[in-house]
């Protein structure tokens, strides 16, 4: 989520007592995530501001009726995958508790929302944004955004330097890589998000696609055994 620019660097105390990432981990992470099942409720759904004011959208079946594109699960229907939300940086765990104590499941990158950045994060719905997605795949104590990854972070010199556990990135979001298709033209790894998707998911995208749009490699700077 957020904007792409290039911070300061920041402190590597915090790295220091955060679990050593490793590509094996990250896809084991980025896995488990696209795999976890969980039950809707009716409860779950919001389309309309929370306590604080702040406008949310779960990306429930219904969301096209209220002007945003996509939506996936159903109240009542068993769900596959952590639902995208807006600054969301939930575990796996955390998610399904704040499902038992009634918080809303995602809330979707709305126009609004990415022109509002962090002010409009909901504290009332649970999921996952990319670049949350890949800091928990990189083991990191905290949430990184589009923005800040490059401060953690080197560019690769060219796309075939590209390994499992780097991610390509662009301004607002971010992709994890696990492997190349047979012939090298299509990236084949995970993302939360984009629209009309809105929840964690393996994908594949040509290269040219991806090009286009905007996205460079980068390599995470203390990956283990990288």
């Amino acid at each position: 989520m957020l904007r792409f620019l290039l911070p300061a660097a920041l402190p590597l105390t915090l790295f220091s007592c955060a679990p050593k990432a490793t590509p094996e981990k990250a896809m084991e992470v980025a896995f488990r995530y696209s795999q976890l099942e969980w039950m809707p409720e009716q409860r779950h759904m919001r389309h309309d501001k929370d306590a604080n004011g702040i406008q949310v959208h779960t990306p429930d079946a219904t969301l096209r009726a209220h002007g945003e594109p996509g939506g996936w699960w159903v109240p009542g229907k068993a769900a596959k995958s952590m639902p995208y939300k807006w600054g969301g940086f939930d575990s796996p765990e955390s998610f399904l508790k704040g499902l038992e104590q009634g918080r809303k499941a995602g809330d979707v990158a709305t126009r609004w929302k990415r022109s509002n950045g962090d002010a409009v994060v909901s504290d009332e719905c649970v999921g996952i944004d990319c670049s949350g997605f890949i800091s928990r795949c990189w083991l990191l104590p905290k949430p990184y955004s589009t923005r800040d990854l490059p401060s953690i972070c080197d560019p690769l010199a060219s796309w075939n330097e590209l390994k499992t556990g780097d991610i390509l990135l662009k301004d607002g979001h971010v992709i994890l890589f696990e492997k190349w298709n047979a012939d090298r033209t299509e990236i084949v790894g995970y993302e939360a998000g984009p629209k009309p998707f809105w929840r964690v998911n393996a994908c594949g995208i040509l290269k040219v696609r991806l090009m286009r749009e905007g996205y460079y490699p980068w390599r995470y700077r203390y990956m283990k055994g990288k």
